[in-house]
């Protein structure tokens, strides 16, 4: 037999569990790149909005493990950098705020001449695959559970132990 609390609690779990806003299971990032001299970068979630304040580390090609140089996107979602030219290869820039983000690799090539005029470079990259479809499952699983165990645990009866 069911208390009457947990008859009333329980189709609450499930429809609050269902009702939130799209927005807030996930984002998907991207990251733009346009190079001449300098490299901008331009951040942004899925429907097109920029993420304002992230925090953006750039990797150099000769030593990928430590962070070459650190900053905050602005509020259009942008952020410029002048990569050294004398490390050639690829620079890793990576784009995070509240849990989402992108990692994008820009090659940089070693440029002849100060007077030679830079191509203009666009590419669109970004994971949208922050979490694997396993661990996705693992993690909606283990919030399920979480729900059920909370409202059998207020659900259950009052033992007097006197």
């Amino acid at each position: 037999m069911t208390s009457p609390k947990l008859s009333y609690l329980l189709p609450l779990l499930l429809l609050s569990s269902f009702s939130g806003s799209r927005e807030a299971f996930a984002h998907s990032s991207t990251i733009e790149y346009r190079q001449t001299q300098a490299i901008e970068i331009q951040a942004n979630y899925e429907q097109n909005v920029p993420m304002v304040n992230a925090q953006v580390t750039i990797y150099a090609p000769n030593n990928p493990s430590t962070p070459w140089q650190q900053g905050i996107t602005d509020e259009q979602g942008r952020y410029t950098f002048i990569p050294d030219r004398t490390q050639t290869g690829s620079w890793e820039v990576k784009v995070r705020q509240a849990g989402h983000g992108s990692i994008l690799t820009i090659p940089v090539e070693e440029t002849a001449t100060a007077t030679t005029v830079p191509t203009a470079q666009s590419f669109v990259g970004g994971s949208n695959e922050v979490y694997t479809p396993l661990q996705k499952t693992v993690m909606a699983m283990a919030g399920i559970w979480g729900c059920v165990g909370t409202a059998l645990f207020f659900s259950r009866k009052k033992i007097d132990h006197c």
